[in-house]
């Protein structure tokens, strides 16, 4: 069964910044790495978490600075390590990438791989933060930075939080037994997400913080297993901290890759081998460069031989220096929207609340994206050529406010009349009309006839529509989309199309948002 059988039923895993990602996509998934950040952070013993399945307390910090003072023992854990999970240097497998080349570990040749054509044809995919921070729930994911980090830019507002609400000698690690998902269900959530028309998810598999929402071998009773939920969050989906070893790195201005090898690579491999995602989604690279991260050997590997080298993915998030350059597609910065054609895949990952990508229980309505903006994001991104990844953040419980409900509910009815303008399109000779700015044009071609879609983000005064773009013919045609019966036109003298929309009833009319005009037998199609 081919993936447009499916219904775009593909998985994904990603690594965002310490985050690891997790992807579901009725297959889509995401991962990535992580930079465990920086050493601007005010030590009070956050390393100390409870290890509720031995009823004990496990020192994670004491434990990785013992292994730091005694480099033989580190060496040979680095070489278990090595052995164990990453991907040996030997012949190549019989199985090669998809199109028959294997890719070397330089961005010039990475940058050939073809994308995978689903990837392009998905176009809108959900973006899930949920980890730790979601049970403070207050100011964003970077609750536990604004709290503990010297520089933080919320510092004040946060500890004012915790000293108003915990006490003096609460640390972030003491929230994890309180991250309970006892109301998540796996196929409620496939469920929602399928309704709305997206085709692919992105979930937080590890965040900044260094909690894996999977039992990850690499992250010892600091995961959704072993503290908080006793679940394997990404395995039913599917079907640490500022790390000691990370700081030494940077103190030695990154020309050591203790932290590298020893944990992010290994939970990489992890979770391609186990979880097999059809996105590696990185993040957190914006410290060190991508020669630190081994980034090109594992894409290479990732490409070449490992379990998912057919479709998988990869956006661009690599090293400091890489973001916007390389990569499978470019994601540049966070809301990317660049308004214009782009030259290679690109991908807008935005947030629904837009102070935060978190769940936050102080978010007022106005936060929150209306339906006409989401679609109006939806709509540019997709005429200009990108993927939109649309975030969401669960509370700590498992629930999902009724706010992201309705717009996801919302953007699944609009979708159900107007995917077809949508999924597997492609830009236009223009994305934004000339003399109609509230107008973006996609193209698709079906049964080898080409059509032209105008997506109005607002209703046309006196039912009347002009455009600058289109140049009729003999034989065009023009329709609504959910209003099957065809709609009258007249061909502007100067070029361009005067489209006369007859009276609508409530009743009869297809959607609520963002009308769009299919146009065929268009000269400049």
């Amino acid at each position: 069964m081919n993936r447009r059988q499916r219904g775009f039923i593909v998985k994904c895993i990603g690594l965002i910044s310490c985050i690891f990602i997790v992807v579901f996509l009725f297959r889509y998934l995401t991962s990535g790495k992580s930079s465990e950040l920086s050493d601007s952070y005010e030590y009070d013993n956050p390393f100390q978490v409870v290890d509720n399945t031995k009823k004990k307390q496990f020192d994670i910090k004491q434990h990785l600075q013992n292994v730091i003072q005694n480099p033989l023992d580190f060496k040979q854990h680095v070489q278990n390590i090595i052995q164990e999970v990453l991907p040996q240097q030997n012949e190549p497998t019989e199985s090669s990438s998809p199109d028959g080349n294997r890719y070397p570990p330089d961005w010039e040749a990475l940058d050939k791989r073809p994308l995978p054509k689903w990837f392009d044809e998905a176009k809108i995919g959900i973006f899930i933060h949920w980890g730790v921070f979601s049970v403070p729930s207050f100011g964003s994911e970077w609750f536990w930075w604004s709290w503990k980090g010297k520089e933080a830019q919320h510092k004040k507002e946060t500890k004012a939080f915790m000293k108003k609400n915990y006490r003096s000698n609460y640390t972030y690690a003491d929230f994890a037994p309180d991250f309970t998902a006892e109301f998540f269900n796996a196929t409620e959530w496939a469920d929602i997400f399928k309704k709305s028309g997206a085709k692919y998810v992105v979930l937080t598999s590890k965040h900044h913080e260094g909690y894996t929402n999977w039992p990850s071998a690499y992250s010892y009773s600091w995961n959704a297993l072993a503290i908080g939920p006793k679940k394997d969050l990404v395995g039913q989906l599917c079907a640490a901290w500022f790390h000691p070893l990370y700081l030494r790195d940077k103190r030695n201005n990154f020309k050591t890759q203790d932290f590298v090898r020893a944990k992010t690579l290994p939970e990489l491999y992890e979770l391609v081998n186990v979880y097999k995602p059809d996105i590696i989604w990185s993040d957190g690279e914006w410290e060190a460069e991508d020669t630190y991260w081994n980034s090109t050997e594992f894409i290479a590997w990732l490409y070449n031989d490992s379990p998912v080298k057919d479709t998988v993915v990869t956006n661009d998030r690599w090293g400091k220096s890489i973001r916007c350059k390389h990569g499978g597609f470019l994601g540049c910065n966070d809301r990317y929207n660049p308004g214009i054609l782009q030259k290679r895949k690109w991908e807008n990952c935005m947030t629904i609340d837009e102070k935060s990508w978190g769940f936050r229980r102080e978010a007022n309505l106005n936060d929150y994206l209306t339906i006409e903006k989401l679609l109006q994001t939806i709509v540019e991104t997709i005429s200009c050529g990108g993927n939109i990844l649309i975030n969401i953040g669960p509370a700590h419980d498992g629930t999902i406010a009724a706010v992201y409900l309705e717009r996801l509910s919302q953007m699944g009815e609009w979708l159900k009349v107007n995917g077809e303008a949508i999924y597997f399109s492609v830009p236009w000779n223009f994305q934004n009309d000339d003399i109609n700015q509230h107008v973006w044009y996609t193209k698709r071609t079906i049964d080898d006839k080409v059509s032209v879609y105008a997506i109005t983000l607002k209703w046309p005064h006196n039912n009347k529509l002009q455009l600058a773009g289109p140049i009729t013919g003999d034989i065009t045609n023009v329709t609504l989309l959910g209003y099957n019966t065809p709609i009258k036109w007249t061909a502007d003298p100067s070029g361009g199309i005067h489209i006369d929309i007859p009276f609508i009833s409530y009743k009869e009319m297809p959607c609520k948002w963002a009308w769009v005009f299919k146009m065929s037998g268009l000269t400049n199609s």
